[in-house]
C-alpha cells in the first residue's frame, strides 16, 4: 500500500485541526449568558483564544502520539537513537508562530478594550468626578463605548465598597440601596470607590470588572441588554469575610425601573404615613 505523501497528510491534518478548533471555539459553553453591550466583544475574543488553544493542544498531543508510534523501540532493537542535535528551521518556525499569535492577540485585545470604552475612560468624563472617593482625581476604568461617545450617561450611580458589602447611591434621586437597580438598554455610569481596602466589582454576565481603590476614583460604564437578576461579586481578597461580599444587579424594563425609583424615593422619606400608603 502506497503511503500518503507528507505534504498531503499535513494539509489534511491542518484542515481537520482548523475545523475542530473553530467548532470548539464556538461551542465550548464555558461562559455565562450575555447581559450587556460589552459582553459579545469579550466573548468573541475569548472564543478566538479557545480556538487557538484547542489547535495548539491538538498539534502538540498529535505530535506526541505520532512520535510514540513512529519512533517506538522495535522488538530486538537495542541500539542507540540517531544523534540529532537540533533543527534550526523547526526552531525558527515554532518561535515565529507563537510570536505572531501573541502579537495578533495583543492587537485584538487593545481593539476590544477600545470598543468597550477602556481607552477613553481616562480622557474626558467630567461627570465621573461626582465620585465621593476622590472628586479631584481623574477616574480610571471602562468609559463609554464609541456609540455613546460625547454623550452624558442616562443614569449615574455612586458605588461604595466596604468590608463586606456594596452600597449604591443614586445622587439624582437621593436613594441608597444595597442592590444595584438599572434600566435595560440605557447607558449607566458607576462611580466606584472604596471606604477601607481594595475591593473589586464584578458582574460575570456583563463581562465587566473594576477595582474599588481607596483614594482613587474608578468608573464602569455599561449598557444592560437583558432584564433579570445577576450576581455582583467582589474578586479582590479584602478580609476574612471576602467570600460573603456579594450583592445583585437587577435589570428592569424602563417602566419597572421608574416605579422602583418612585417607591424607594417615597420609602426613604420621613413621612411614614405616605410611605405606608404607597408600600403597605
Amino acid at each position: 500500500m502506497k503511503e500518503i505523501p507528507l505534504g498531503i497528510f499535513t494539509l489534511i491534518a491542518g484542515i481537520l485541526i482548523t475545523l475542530i478548533s473553530v467548532w470548539v471555539g464556538q461551542h465550548h459553553s464555558l461562559l455565562p449568558e450575555q447581559a450587556s453591550a460589552q459582553a459579545p466583544l469579550v466573548d468573541n475574543f475569548f472564543n478566538v483564544m479557545v480556538a487557538i488553544g484547542t489547535a495548539l493542544f491538538l498539534v502538540v498531543q498529535g505530535a506526541i502520539l505520532i512520535s510514540i508510534i513512529q519512533f517506538r523501540r522495535r522488538r530486538g532493537d537495542n541500539g542507540d537513537g540517531l544523534p540529532i542535535e537540533g533543527n534550526f528551521p523547526l526552531e525558527v518556525l515554532w518561535t515565529i508562530i507563537p510570536g505572531i499569535i501573541v502579537i495578533g492577540l495583543g492587537i485584538y485585545s487593545v481593539d476590544v478594550y477600545t470598543e468597550m470604552g477602556g481607552i477613553d475612560a481616562i480622557a474626558h468624563h467630567g461627570i465621573a468626578h461626582q465620585s465621593t472617593a476622590q472628586p479631584n482625581s481623574s477616574p480610571i476604568g471602562i468609559g463609554s463605548i464609541p456609540a455613546n461617545e460625547g454623550k452624558a450617561p442616562s443614569l449615574v450611580v455612586n458605588v461604595s465598597g466596604m468590608q463586606y458589602a456594596w452600597l449604591f447611591n443614586y445622587p439624582d434621586s437621593n436613594i441608597i440601596a444595597g442592590e444595584l437597580h438599572v434600566p435595560v438598554g440605557q447607558d449607566v455610569l458607576l462611580n466606584i470607590s472604596a471606604n477601607d481596602v481594595i475591593h473589586s466589582f464584578w458582574v460575570p454576565q456583563f463581562r465587566l470588572k473594576q477595582d474599588a481603590i481607596p483614594g482613587q476614583a474608578t468608573q464602569l460604564r455599561f449598557t444592560a441588554t437583558k432584564t433579570g437578576e445577576y450576581p455582583i461579586v467582589c474578586t479582590e481578597l479584602c478580609g476574612g469575610y471576602h467570600g460573603s461580599m456579594r450583592s445583585s444587579v437587577i435589570v428592569h424594563t424602563p417602566e419597572e425601573f421608574d416605579r422602583w425609583l418612585e417607591e424607594n424615593r417615597v420609602a426613604q422619606q420621613p413621612e411614614m404615613d405616605r410611605t405606608v400608603a404607597v408600600n403597605p
